[in-house]
């Protein structure tokens, strides 16, 4: 009873912030926290503390999944060299120079457990930054970044984790014992994430009833997740990759129904999940102030080194996004040269007839090369990051959901346990609480250009008109082959017609203005509308795969046409 009760309240509390919180201009998760923090210490609230398996192995899977399966793959692609290097590379020397830094100030300390405790300390959670971001319109390229850092950073630091309390427990083994175990969990997740979305997918693809479809959703994070685990490999790493091949299969693989109930299911459940989490973070201050031995290492010193590590955090970060933002540029160069290549390799075939049916196959090998290499370079002149997107990346880096969980996870045996938790936890709340509360004054300081609204309505009006020309292929040959068996009647054909070209239209107006704010006849044009709809759909994933347009306008179409099929497959399904 008094769980229900609790419960109650902390989703009546996350509400309640999320709404305040669009008012006041200030990220939930910060507020969340100070209110945490606030009610742990109300007369009558009980001492809270929530073992780390729940966290690890029952929020943590979900809310990663929900956020994989919306990144665009595309966009993900483009900038993995970033991600790869924030989310790897950076978190294993963050983790090994804060480690050494608290090896360094703790001489009860053994030089493994202070790594790990810098691997619990060193990955960012990106979820204030991104929900910042978005509300100030941070350019889409920083926000993939920040979110594609944000899925893989967790699996390198529960890895580099593992491995550090293992040799804790143990003593110090070979180095590349530790490279031989990271390299293991790593592609042991990748291959068990792809079977377990692949054959997730296929069994949802055959399922009709969307309730048995989203029961079934609900599940694929930790079917990713146990497996992994089971064999020791990283089932943070599983969930991500699942997460990502669903997100990316969806609009070939499911209905529009289901498209539509994942996106509202999921954004429910990862707004739940998360902001709880945050809540949390407050609540539990006051019992991990009260576990600490001051005979042993006060509250107030713990707090102190806590605050000296997330300095070192901070210095650590923008150390490494200065080069990183250098070579962004340096890519960029290479990237024109790579596609300058691509063309000239190109008008041999474009410039001579194919003689052979293998070279017709390479000659459209090198033309969708080349569109995709056109469309990264047009992306990476459009959204490049330069030193003010560099800074903004610099001070985005708050701890906060697997610091959490990954301190509570640490051995009794631990030296300075509670001290310890107590570290990575003043870590998590000063990095929400300085860095969230500032970033957006930051954003505004630096004058960082976010996303241009009347472009993005030019853009998507150009989208629909080159899918709409598809769909209205596809009407005129419907049109040509039933004129010989059974006509249709013209007046519907023109009715399916107009309904593209309205559309078209419509966004072309929203564009110029963006600055300111024997079967019935509707049967037959609802059958012939869905026939131009999936051809539309065709042509989108066409595009999709080129890269041609921006992610964001992608999907905003993409959730068009599926309110139009579902709309017209509910309505079909009347009569």
């Amino acid at each position: 009873m008094e769980l229900g009760i609790y419960a109650v309240i902390a989703v009546a509390v996350i509400v309640a912030v999320a709404a305040f919180s669009k008012k006041l201009g200030v990220a939930a998760p910060i507020i969340l926290v100070v209110v945490g923090v606030g009610l742990s210490y109300l007369p009558g609230v009980p001492d809270v503390e929530v073992p780390h398996e729940i966290i690890l192995d029952g929020v943590l899977p979900p809310i990663l999944y929900a956020a994989a399966i919306s990144v665009p793959i595309t966009d993900f692609r483009r900038n993995l060299g970033s991600i790869a290097s924030l989310s790897v590379v950076l978190v294993i020397v963050t983790a090994f120079v804060a480690g050494f830094l608290l090896y360094s100030l703790l001489p009860d300390l053994n030089l493994a457990a202070a790594i790990a405790l810098g691997a619990i300390i060193s990955p960012p959670d990106a979820v204030a930054a991104t929900s910042i971001g978005r509300r100030l319109g941070l350019p889409p390229r920083l926000l993939t970044v920040l979110e594609g850092e944000g899925l893989l950073n967790d699996a390198t630091a529960l890895v580099l984790l593992r491995s550090a309390v293992a040799a804790a427990a143990v003593g110090l083994s070979s180095p590349w014992a530790g490279v031989v175990d990271f390299a293991y969990a790593v592609v042991v997740a990748v291959a068990i994430g792809l079977v377990a979305g692949f054959v997730t997918v296929w069994v949802r693809s055959k399922l009709s009833d969307p309730v048995l479809d989203t029961a079934l959703s609900l599940a694929v994070p930790f079917v990713a997740f146990m497996p992994a685990e089971t064999l020791h490999a990283s089932g943070v790493l599983a969930v991500v990759v699942a997460g990502l091949y669903t997100g990316h299969a969806a609009p070939t693989k499911f209905t529009a129904q289901s498209r539509i109930s994942d996106r509202i299911n999921w954004r429910t459940i990862q707004f739940l999940l998360e902001n709880g989490v945050f809540l949390l973070i407050g609540l539990e201050i006051r019992t991990l102030i009260d576990h600490v031995d001051p005979t042993v290492l006060s509250a107030g010193e713990a707090v102190a080194i806590g605050l000296l590590a997330t300095l070192t955090l901070i210095v650590i970060r923008f150390l490494w996004i200065g080069p990183l933002v250098y070579s962004l540029g340096k890519r960029e160069e290479r990237t024109e040269k790579r596609t300058y290549r691509a063309l000239l390799a190109l008008y041999y075939y474009r410039n001579n007839p194919v003689a052979t049916t293998r070279e017709a196959r390479t000659r459209d090998r090198l033309e969708r090369d080349y569109e995709r290499r056109r469309a990264d370079l047009e992306q990476q002149r459009q959204e490049h990051i330069d030193w003010r997107g560099g800074i903004v990346l610099g001070w985005s880096g708050m701890r906060g959901v697997v610091t959490l969980a990954a301190a509570q996870s640490l051995p009794e045996n631990t030296p300075y346990r509670p001290q310890l938790i107590l570290i990575a936890f003043t870590v998590a709340v000063v990095s929400i609480v300085v860095q969230g509360g500032t970033l957006p004054w930051l954003i505004r300081a630096l004058k960082v250009q976010g996303i241009d609204a009347h472009a993005d309505s030019k853009e998507l009006a150009s989208l629909l008109e080159d899918i709409s020309s598809a769909g209205l292929k596809t009407l005129d040959e419907i049109e040509t082959d039933a004129a010989a068996t059974a006509p249709i009647d013209p007046d519907v054909i023109e009715r399916v017609r107009q309904t593209s070209f309205l559309s078209t239209e419509a966004a072309w107006e929203r564009a110029r203005t963006a600055r300111r704010p024997g079967e019935m006849p509707h049967q037959r044009y609802r059958e012939l509308r869905l026939a131009v709809v999936d051809s539309e759909r065709e042509r989108l994933l066409e595009l999709r795969a080129q890269g041609v347009y921006s992610s964001r306008v992608l999907a905003e179409a993409q959730a068009m046409l599926d309110l139009e099929e579902t709309r017209l497959s509910r309505r079909n399904g009347e009569h």
